[in-house]
C-alpha cells in the first residue's frame, strides 16, 4: 500500500520544504534529498502497516524497513544510561561496512504501554527507482547456491574476519543466525545484532552452521575444501579465526589465476575557490592516469595538510615521498611472496616512518603546538586479488559497487571515537562542539603514539575505490552523488578522469571552503570456474603459521623506533610447571600489594611533614588561616604536568574530551572524585573567560566513594539514579583548579617521575569484557595488531590543534 500523501522534506534547514517521495533534488533549493532507509528493530506485529507514518516522520515501506521524511531533524538519541544496551553497536562502528550502525529510537505507544524501538541505519537493501519498492537483500543461504566459488569464498573469508570483534562484545551468535546474514552482491552485511547470552558460541558452532546450511551447495570446486574446514571448525582443530582467515586465504590465492583484475587511477587536486594555496598532495602527480595492467603499480594517495601557513604543504608532499619510496615495491611482489599480515604491517610502518620524517622536520625547526605541520592520509594499494586501504586522520576512502556506496574509514576524530568508545550515537556525537578535531595525524606525535589503521578487501566485483580529502567529503557530498556521478562508470559510462573531474567540480560549487585532492580507482575483475577442484588437503591447521593466542596475556616487543608497538604471541617456556608460576604470581601480588599501600599511605600523609623534609618547593600543603586568596592563587598557578592532587573532601569534575564550555562558577557537573581519591594532573589549559585553569586529570586511586555520596553535605547524586558518578583508576576528566584550596585538598609536586601513577587508560579505544579472557585492545578496528595499553600509546585523549584547516 502506497501512502501518495507522503512527501520527503528538504534537509536545508532554511527550507525544508515537502518534496515527492521521487524527487531527488529539492524542487525549491535545489539541495539533495537523502533517502534515509532504517530498520526497526522489533517484532512486525507493533510496526503497522505499509504506508503509513509513524509519528509524522517514519514512512513504513515493508515490514519493518521505514524511510525517514524529515531527514534534517536529529532523532531521538538513547539516554546516557541506556547506552549500555547498544554498545555493542557502537564500538562496531570500524566494521559498519558489514554491521549496521544505530540512527536513533522511535517512541510507540503499544496498548497501556509505550516501547522505544531501535532505529538502524543503511540495512542491506536492494534499492529500486521508487523510494517504495525497496526490498531486503537475500539471505546468504538462499543466494548461496547462485554464486561463484570466488565469491562463496569471498563471503566465507568476511564471515571468519568479523568472528573475533563480534565474540569479543557477545554478538557472535549474529554469524549463525540466517534471517540476520544477508549479501549485498559481494559483501556480507548483517540486519541486526544477536546477543549471545550467557553461553557463548566457539568456533565448533560456525562449523557446524556451515556444514548444515553451505557445504552442500558449494560449487564444486571448493566443496571438498569447504568441507575440510568444517571438520576441521568442528574438531576442534581450528583454533582462533586468524587460522580460518589463513585458511582462507590460501584457497583464494590457489584461484587467484581464474581472477583476473584491471585497475584503472587518476588523482586530481585543487586549491579550491577560496583558499590562496593547495595543501593537499596526491599520488599520483594531479592529473596523472595509468593502469595496471601494464603498470607494475596502482598506488594512489591522498594526503591533507595541517597547519596552513606554518607548512600543512610540506607536511603533505613528504608524506607523499616518503610512502611511495617505501610502499611502491610492495605492490609488484609476486602472489608467491604475499604475505597479508606482513603488507598490513608493511603499510603501517611506512606510515608510522612518514610521520617521523615530519616530526623531525618540526623539531629541527622547533615548532610546538599550534605550530606543528601534520598531515592526514589515506591510500589504496591493489596486489593480486586484494586491495590494501591505510589511513590516518579524516581523509577518507568509499567502496562504491553497483548496490551501494559505503564509507569503509573511521575518521580519526573526537565523534567517532566517543562512539567507539560507547560514549554517544555517531549522529549526537557529530553535533557537539569540537567532534571534527582530529585524535591523529602524521608529524604531531612520535610513532610510538600512532595508530594507522590498515585492513584488506577481496576484489570480487567491478567497484570504484575513491579516495579523497575533506574538501569533497564533508557535507556528505559523496553519499548525494555517488549514484549520479559514480555509478555510470561502473555501467561502462565515461571514465575515471570525467567521473574525478566532475567530483571536483561539485566539492568546488556545493563546499568551496577547502582544498579539495581526489583519487579515483576503479577496480574491474572477471571471474572464470577453474577446471580443477581445491583438494581437501589444502586445508592444512599444520601449515599455518597463525596461532592461537586468544588465552594469553598481551607481551610488550622491542620493535624499531619508526613502527607502533604491538602485541606478539607469548610463547609459555616449556618444563614450567603449574605450582611454581602460581607462588610466582602470587608472591608478586603481595609484593605488589605492599609497595602500593605503603606508597599511598606516604603520599597521602605528606600533609603533616614540614616541606623541607620532603624537599617540596614553596607550595604549602597544609591549611592556613592566614592564607589570602592571592596567596592560594599564586599556589595554584604553579600547578604543571605530574603534579598530584590528594581529595581531602569531594571535588566536583567534568568527564569529556575538552574542558567544559562554560566557565560559571560552582557549575553543577555530573561526577566527583570522594575524599582520599589521588590525581594526577596531565595538562592544564587556560580557561577562555577567566584567568582560571582547567586541569585535565588522571585517577590514580578513588577514595571513599559511598561516604561521599551519602554524605549530608553532598548533592551528587546516589548510585541508584543511574548516573555515572563514580570514578575508576585511569579515568582522565576535567578539574577547575578554583575548586582547590588549603581545606579540600593537598597538592604535591612528584618525587618521581611525572607518570609513576600511570594505570591502563579506561579511555583508550579498547573494548574491555570481563566475561572474556581473549586479549581485546583495538580488536575492533579491522586487520589492525593489538596495541599495548601503555601510557603515551593511546591514540587521542586530546585533540590536535588544526589550524587553518
Amino acid at each position: 500500500m502506497e501512502n501518495d500523501a507522503a512527501t520527503l522534506n528538504c534537509p536545508n534547514e532554511l527550507c525544508q520544504a515537502a518534496n515527492p517521495l521521487t524527487h531527488k533534488f529539492c524542487q525549491r533549493c535545489s539541495t539533495p534529498l537523502p533517502k534515509r532507509y532504517l530498520w526497526a528493530v522489533a517484532e512486525n506485529s507493533v510496526m503497522g502497516n505499509s504506508g503509513e507514518l509513524l509519528k509524522e516522520r517514519y514512512l513504513i515501506i515493508e515490514n519493518n524497513v521505514l524511510l525517514d521524511t524529515k531527514p534534517g531533524i536529529l532523532p531521538q538519541i538513547p539516554e546516557q544510561q541506556k547506552l549500555d544496551d547498544i554498545k555493542s553497536y557502537l564500538r562496531l562502528i570500524p566494521y559498519r561496512l558489514h554491521v549496521p550502525q544505530v540512527y536513533g529510537l522511535l517512541s510507540l505507544n503499544t496498548g497501556n504501554t509505550q516501547t522505544e524501538i531501535l532505529l538502524l541505519e543503511k540495512p542491506p537493501l536492494i534499492l529500486h527507482e521508487s523510494p517504495l519498492t525497496v526490498k531486503l537483500c537475500e539471505q546468504l543461504t538462499d543466494v548461496w547456491k547462485k554464486a561463484s566459488s570466488w565469491r562463496q569464498l569471498n563471503w566465507l573469508w568476511q564471515i571468519s574476519q568479523l568472528w573475533q570483534p563480534l565474540a569479543t562484545v557477545g554478538v557472535a551468535s549474529s554469524l549463525l543466525t540466517k534471517k540476520l546474514i544477508r549479501t549485498e552482491g559481494s559483501i556480507v552485511r548483517l540486519l541486526e545484532l544477536s546477543s549471545d547470552g550467557e553461553t557463548r558460541p566457539k568456533l565448533a558452532a560456525l562449523g557446524e552452521f556451515w556444514q548444515q546450511e553451505l557445504y552442500q551447495g558449494a560449487v564444486g570446486t571448493i566443496r571438498n575444501f569447504i568441507g575440510e574446514v568444517c571438520r576441521l571448525l568442528i574438531e576442534g582443530e581450528i583454533h582462533s579465526s586468524e587460522q580460518l582467515t589463513a585458511l582462507l586465504d590460501k584457497a583464494l590465492t590457489s584461484l587467484s589465476g581464474s581472477n583476473k583484475t584491471k585497475v584503472n587511477v587518476f588523482a586530481l587536486s585543487d586549491t579550491g575557490p577560496s583558499r590562496q594555496r593547495n595543501e593537499d598532495s596526491c599520488y599520483p602527480q594531479s592529473g596523472t592516469k595509468f593502469s595496471k595492467p601494464p603498470s607494475k603499480s596502482a598506488l594512489t594517495i591522498v594526503c591533507d595538510g595541517i597547519g596552513g601557513h606554518e607548512g600543512g604543504d610540506v607536511a603533505s608532499k613528504t608524506a607523499i615521498e616518503t610512502i611511495q619510496q617505501s610502499v611502491g615495491q610492495l605492490a609488484s611482489l609476486p602472489e608467491d611472496r604475499i604475505n597479508s599480515h606482513t603488507l598490513l604491517a608493511d603499510l603501517e610502518q611506512a606510515a608510522a616512518i612518514a610521520n617521523d620524517k615530519i616530526s623531525q622536520l618540526n623539531d629541527s625547526e622547533n615548532r610546538q603546538g599550534r605550530q606543528r605541520m601534520g598531515t592526514t592520509v589515506v591510500m589504496a594499494l591493489p596486489v593480486a586479488h586484494e586491495m590494501y586501504i591505510t589511513h590516518v586522520g579524516d581523509s577518507r576512502a568509499y567502496l562504491i559497487t553497483r548496490n551501494n556506496c559505503h564509507q569503509i574509514t573511521l575518521d580519526d576524530d573526537v565523534a567517532s571515537r566517543e562512539v567507539r568508545l560507547g560514549y554517544a550515537v555517531y549522529r549526537d556525537a557529530v553535533g557537539q562542539a569540537a567532534s571534527g578535531s582530529l585524535v591523529q595525524a602524521l608529524g604531531m606525535n612520535a610513532s610510538s603514539a600512532l595508530h594507522p589503521t590498515a585492513q584488506r578487501f577481496i576484489l570480487d566485483e567491478d567497484c570504484v575505490f575513491l579516495l579523497c580529502s575533506d574538501g569533497l567529503s564533508d557535507f556528505d557530498r559523496i553519499e548525494q552523488y555517488w549514484e549520479t556521478e559514480i555509478l555510470p562508470l561502473l555501467d561502462g559510462q565515461g571514465d575515471v578522469v570525467s567521473v574525478t573531474k566532475q567530483l571536483l567540480e561539485i566539492a568546488n560549487n556545493q563546499n568551496g571552503h577547502d582544498n579539495v585532492t581526489i583519487g579515483t580507482v576503479h577496480c574491474q575483475t572477471k571471474y572464470s570456474e577453474p577446471k580443477l577442484a581445491l583438494e581437501a588437503k589444502l586445508a592444512d591447521v599444520s601449515a599455518i603459521s597463525v596461532a592461537d593466542s586468544s588465552h594469553l596475556p598481551p607481551v610488550t616487543k622491542n620493535l624499531p623506533s619508526q613502527k607502533t608497538q604491538v602485541i606478539p604471541e607469548k610463547v609459555t617456556r616449556k618444563g614450567m610447571k603449574l605450582p611454581l608460576m602460581l607462588g610466582i604470581i602470587a608472591l608478586l601480588t603481595i609484593v605488589g600489594g605492599s609497595i602500593g599501600y605503603l606508597w599511598r599511605q606516604g603520599l597521602l600523609s605528606r600533609n603533616s611533614e614540614p616541606a623541607e623534609e620532603l624537599g617540596q618547593p614553596e607550595v604549602t600543603t597544609s591549611s592556613s588561616p592566614k592564607e589570602t586568596s592571592e596567596d592560594n592563587a599564586k599556589r595554584l598557578a604553579q600547578i604543571d604536568k605530574g603534579w598530584l592532587i590528594s581529595a581531602k573532601e569531594k571535588l566536583n569534575l567534568s568527564k569529556g574530551t575538552l574542558p567544559p564550555a562554560s566557565d560559571v562558577p560552582d557549575q553543577p557537573l555530573p561526577i566527583f572524585a570522594p575524599p582520599a581519591s589521588v590525581l594526577q594532573v596531565v595538562q592544564k589549559q587556560q580557561s577562555s573567560s577567566s584567568q582560571d585553569y582547567w586541569l585535565q586529570i588522571k585517577v590514580c586511586s578513588v577514595g571513599d566513594a559511598e561516604g561521599a555520596i551519602n554524605s549530608p553535605n553532598s548533592s551528587a547524586p546516589t548510585a541508584t539514579t543511574g548516573s555515572k558518578t563514580l570514578l575508576k583508576p585511569g579515568e582522565q576528566v576535567w578539574l577547575k583548579s578554583s575548586q582547590l584550596t588549603p581545606t579540600n585538598a593537598a597538592i604535591d609536586k612528584p618525587t618521581t617521575e611525572p607518570d609513576s601513577c600511570s594505570t591502563a587508560d579506561s579511555s583508550a579505544p579498547a573494548i574491555e569484557d570481563s566475561s572474556t579472557s581473549v586479549p581485546v585492545e583495538d580488536s575492533l578496528t579491522p586487520n589492525q595488531p593489538s596495541i599495548q595499553p601503555t601510557p603515551g600509546n593511546i591514540p587521542g585523549l586530546t585533540p590536535l590543534p588544526t589550524p587553518n584547516r
